[in-house]
């Protein structure tokens, strides 16, 4: 496994200093051949970077001395700090030596994966465990004899397929690649890590890599400038399949003209979209990608989320991605896990590498090469399909080797700042966030934490982990719990304490209920509330009862005061709005824990994994001032 290279003139503190990764960075250099063809590209990339007559450039570091003023009790901690902060820079600074700077760094996916020149199509994948690798698929009737790659020094597999005589492409738009490769684990047909777009087959169990390049008049051109970034977010967290009143998988096109007009209509000035990556396994609900670089062929094409995107900036909305860089999934059929037939090709090796209770890989944030691709998915979303910012998922789990579980934070800040701090995933957040300010100055930054991270909304260059927001999960957590009491065990004063409970300067985007308080086993704000009087007593031919009343007021009310009190931006999951019905349970049929138990499925019944906006007229709806 390449780490980041350590012959930097500016050298860090040693390891053993408090809150140190448990292993030391091992020296190495990074790919030297993807360097010099990237760097080739930095002038040019520079100058297409232009936003009026200023380019987008990431800033130099800063001396990362200002969370002390900000928050003196930190000064009990500097080692810790000071040392993640040496860190930091030292990475950037062999960014800037060996790759040209972290603008040019990330945008791997130019290089890496499948490009296109006038000559030719050129295709790499670094597989630095593979014995052997070929380029198979529909071009060449997967025949793995018929276009060998071949190998350089750092583990970068490539081939160039020149054009065919009549200068059409070597490769079909849409027809099916992979890589096969004889591995240390055997022969695998892969589908390229930096693929931009995967199908499932009917009737077929794994996903197949395509080769996505459209003509010209096929191609979406952007019609709509991006908005501006509001002062006060009022998101709308929304999933594109789920998004029918009918039991079905819905589209980006159906959203688009359907779910995008409600949004604006009831008063949001963003929408936040979950499983938008290529994910194997529909019910992990999005959360287990397989593909990163590829929007979710189940809902349309890659066209069709940009028109989607396109008519949401229309609609002076901001697009929110929910994006995973979190953990990978296990599948080795699809996608990294294995990818060439090694443990530790893109993640930790042994237990570290394994999160136990997700079943999922764990990435290796101290690999450049494991940089360069999470780097370059960040920019690619942002670059290519005019995302406005993320919503980065799981970041308490990348940033503690323990990633939170069994565990619960006190506010003890020697919980932070210790060995179970994993400094390469803080570093890597620091990077992500550096790349998104720097070169895309409007973007939304937020951070799903739920330990409290000190310096966690802290801009980088004053030694902040540089998020804009950090998504207060507390909150929803206190509404459950009192809804579980009774009345008069409601507290005002308790209540006001846990919404306004952040930290100075950070930022918080909080909610009453998010997707997490929908899903099956759970219940939501609504049904804690009303339960099943809400089968019986909520039409308008018959009279409702003390539980409908009370609970239709306590739920706007609930709402009314989290928005007040709870932080600088506000977010509500899709029909959370107007009190849905029942839960969301994703089609699935019986699965057979290691342990040997069976849960049962639902049938694949799409029935609980819709949402019933026909139920309710926008009127109905709880709407936002314009």
């Amino acid at each position: 496994m390449r780490q980041i290279p350590e012959d930097i003139e500016e050298q860090t503190a040693e390891v053993n200093m408090t809150g140190g990764t448990a292993e030391k960075l091992q020296s190495s250099e990074p790919t030297q051949g993807i360097v010099e063809t990237i760097t080739d590209g930095v002038t040019k990339g520079v100058k297409e970077l232009v936003v009026g007559e200023k380019p987008r450039v990431v800033p130099k570091p800063g001396d990362g001395q200002k969370i002390y003023e900000i928050d003196p009790t930190l000064k009990d901690f500097r080692s810790h700090l000071d040392y993640r902060y040496s860190e930091y820079k030292r990475i950037r600074a062999a960014i800037d030596q060996h790759e040209g700077g972290l603008e040019a760094f990330s945008r791997g996916y130019e290089k890496l994966g499948f490009t296109r020149s006038a000559e030719g199509i050129t295709y790499r994948e670094w597989a630095p465990g593979a014995h052997s690798a070929a380029l198979v698929g529909d071009f060449n009737n997967w025949n793995p004899n018929a276009d060998t790659m071949t190998r350089d020094d750092y583990g970068v597999w490539e081939i160039f397929l020149p054009n065919n005589a009549d200068g059409s492409s070597a490769i079909p738009h849409g027809s099916r690649v992979k890589i096969r490769m004889d591995t240390p684990s055997g022969v695998k047909d892969s589908i390229s890590a930096w693929i931009k777009f995967s199908v499932q087959a009917p009737g077929e169990i794994p996903f197949n890599g395509i080769y996505y390049d459209p003509p010209e008049e096929e191609k979406y051109v952007f019609q709509h400038p991006q908005p501006k970034r509001p002062e006060s977010l009022r998101i709308y967290e929304s999933h594109i399949g789920m998004s029918s009143p009918e039991p079905k998988i819905n589209s980006y096109a159906n959203f688009r003209d359907e779910v995008l007009p409600r949004i604006k209509r009831l008063g949001y000035n963003a929408v936040q979209i979950m499983a938008i990556q290529e994910h194997s396994y529909y019910a992990s609900f999005g959360y287990h990608v397989t593909n990163f670089f590829a929007p979710s062929s189940r809902f349309g094409t890659p066209e069709d989320l940009k028109s989607l995107i396109d008519r949401a900036h229309e609609l002076g909305l901001l697009v929110l991605m929910d994006i995973v860089h979190s953990h990978s999934s296990n599948n080795t059929l699809d996608g990294l896990n294995g990818f060439d037939g090694t443990d530790t090709h893109y993640f930790h090796g042994g237990p570290r590498g394994h999160h136990w209770m997700w079943d999922s890989r764990l990435f290796n944030y101290g690999s450049w090469e494991v940089l360069r691709f999470l780097l370059s998915n960040a920019r690619w979303w942002l670059e290519e399909y005019k995302f406005d910012g993320f919503r980065f998922d799981g970041v308490t789990s990348m940033m503690y080797t323990h990633h939170g579980l069994q565990m619960t934070f006190t506010g003890n800040y020697g919980e932070y700042f210790g060995f179970a701090t994993d400094v390469d995933a803080v570093v890597y957040l620091m990077l992500v966030n550096d790349l998104i300010h720097g070169l895309y100055p409007d973007a939304v930054s937020i951070g799903e934490d739920v330990s409290g991270m000190p310096t966690f909304c802290i801009p980088v260059p004053d030694g902040g982990v540089g998020f804009d927001y950090r998504l207060h999960m507390a909150v929803a957590d206190k509404w459950i719990e009192l809804l579980k009491q009774s009345d008069e065990s409601w507290k005002m004063g308790d209540i006001v304490h846990t919404l306004t409970n952040r930290r100075w300067l950070e930022k918080c985007v909080t909610y009453a209920e998010s997707h997490d308080q929908a899903l099956v086993g759970d219940k939501t704000i609504a049904f804690w509330l009303m339960d099943k009087d809400m089968y019986d007593f909520m039409a308008l031919d018959r009279p409702s009862t003390p539980r409908i009343d009370r609970g239709i007021a306590l739920h706007k009310m609930i709402r009314l005061v989290t928005m007040g009190l709870g932080g600088e931006g506000y977010l509500n999951f899709m029909g959370n709005e107007f009190g849905h019905p029942e839960w969301i349970d994703f089609p699935r049929g019986p699965q057979t824990l290691p342990t040997g138990k069976v849960l049962p499925g639902n049938n694949n019944s799409y029935d609980k994994c819709r949402r019933r906006f026909d139920l309710v007229s926008f009127s109905c709806a709880i709407t936002f001032p314009h």
